[in-house]
């Protein structure tokens, strides 16, 4: 079999090329998982594994990129990352490289908000040349908001105040919570079907993002976009912008703007100039999205050929030889260490004192069971010697003397046996038992 040169790569030059086709069909991503295996060595770059229940990626964040993190990461915290897939080509692994971290939880509405704004400009849904023109004899004006709120009491007063013949149609809607986007279409849809007004507000009062978070569906900036009727978006205060105010044909900053836009003075110049300073406000907006998406394109040319990517190659190849040496280290340390504890515990058991101690309890435990086999001995021997004592004493003539008998000796001390032993004159001493009586023998019979 035949086999092309060209396509015989090298090790180095698959890498290469992987690199740059995950790079460039890729590209930036977003990425919601929890961090492990974090570390920061002396670099100021960050290199940690990203994971979820079934699989794992490692990661890296240079230090140009992280000084803008306002968090210190650590294990187990739920991160939301943006970053490009890449190749680190001297072990061949695919990493994310890291260009922006936040908290999951405050990052998260934050992250959506901007992805599915970028898709509905990518679609040219808030292009000005789409916008309609408001009507020039506005007779009555469709609120679609909450019936109750704080936002349709002060479109009525704007109202009465400017214009009072100007009629006005609610379409009530929840303005807020799980359903209130799907309730806002069908409202707007409705008003559609009864084609009854000239045009629509679509308004409730300020909030948080998550208050504010129905107005950023995408199904509602279609049925928006789709409308029949023209429609003016006025959600929120004046900071706050949602993907409603972006796709409708004009956006007030307040509910009480609103309805001032949409209702007649002496002269309409207040009118005039706000639809004015609306559209120019969404030209800008519009134009700033395509630059952005544009720069966005030349950032990632840019990096394909940046040659500081090959630079964070050879400083990530730096901290990974780094943090293994750091390991090796810490891993022969303790080895030594416990070698150390080892030879130490052989020394101290064949320490002289070692021995000298145990030699101590050895004579020690001797003395004491000498002490004690002597004391058994001891008291055996007085046992047995008090039981001879008792036999002795049976047959003793002290104990014959005890009972009332006596014992006679001659002067010789003899024991007299018969009147054969002793004379007419010899001296006699007789023992009792408490004691003795000496005489004279004057006659032998």
């Amino acid at each position: 079999m035949k086999t092309s040169k060209n396509n015989v790569y090298t090790v180095s030059r698959l890498n290469g090329e992987v690199r740059q086709l995950l790079e460039g069909q890729l590209g930036r991503i977003w990425l919601n998982a929890e961090i492990s295996n974090f570390a920061a060595p002396g670099s100021g770059h960050w290199y940690l594994t990203l994971k979820d229940n079934f699989s794992q990626i490692r990661c890296a964040m240079f230090k140009g990129r992280n000084q803008a993190v306002t968090f210190r990461p650590v294990n187990g915290q739920q991160v939301l990352v943006k970053g490009n897939i890449s190749v680190y080509e001297p072990r061949g692994d695919y990493q994310l490289l890291i260009e922006s971290m936040l908290p999951a939880g405050d990052g998260l509405l934050a992250q959506q908000y901007e992805a599915l704004k970028m898709k509905l400009a990518a679609e040219g849904m808030f292009a000005a040349d789409t916008k309609r023109p408001l009507p020039k004899n506005i007779q009555r004006i469709g609120v679609v908001t909450s019936p109750t709120g704080a936002a349709i009491r002060d479109i009525l007063h704007v109202l009465a105040r400017r214009d009072s013949s100007v009629e006005v149609i609610i379409y009530p809607t929840p303005v807020q919570g799980v359903d209130a986007a799907k309730s806002i279409c069908s409202a707007i849809n409705i008003a559609n079907t009864r084609a009854e007004v000239d045009v629509l507000l679509v308004t409730r009062g300020g909030g948080s993002l998550e208050d504010l978070w129905s107005f950023n569906d995408e199904g509602l900036a279609h049925t928006i976009y789709n409308s029949g009727i023209p429609v003016v978006s006025a959600v929120g205060h004046e900071v706050d912008t949602t993907i409603s105010d972006y796709v409708a044909d004009l956006r007030a900053p307040t509910p009480s703007a609103g309805a001032e836009l949409l209702s007649n003075d002496a002269d309409n110049k207040a009118q005039t100039l706000t639809a004015v300073l609306s559209r120019l406000q969404q030209s800008w907006q519009h134009y700033q999205l395509k630059q952005q998406n544009r720069l966005q394109t030349c950032e990632h040319k840019l990096q394909k050929q940046d040659p500081q990517r090959r630079l964070q190659t050879y400083e990530q190849t730096f901290d990974e030889m780094q943090l293994r040496l750091q390991k090796a280290l810490q891993s022969k340390l303790h080895a030594l260490t416990l070698k150390q504890q080892q030879l130490s515990n052989r020394l101290d058991n064949q320490s002289p004192q070692h021995r000298l101690n145990l030699e101590s309890q050895r004579l020690s435990y001797l003395g004491d069971k000498l002490t004690t086999l002597m004391t058994d001995k001891l008291n055996m021997s007085e046992q047995r010697i008090s039981h001879r004592a008792q036999q002795l004493d049976t047959v003793s003539p002290l104990a014959t003397l005890s009972r009332g008998y006596s014992i006679t000796l001659n002067g010789k001390g003899k024991v007299l046996q018969t009147a054969d032993d002793t004379l007419v004159g010899d001296t006699l001493t007789t023992r009792l038992r408490d004691g003795s009586v000496t005489s004279t023998v004057v006659e032998v019979s």
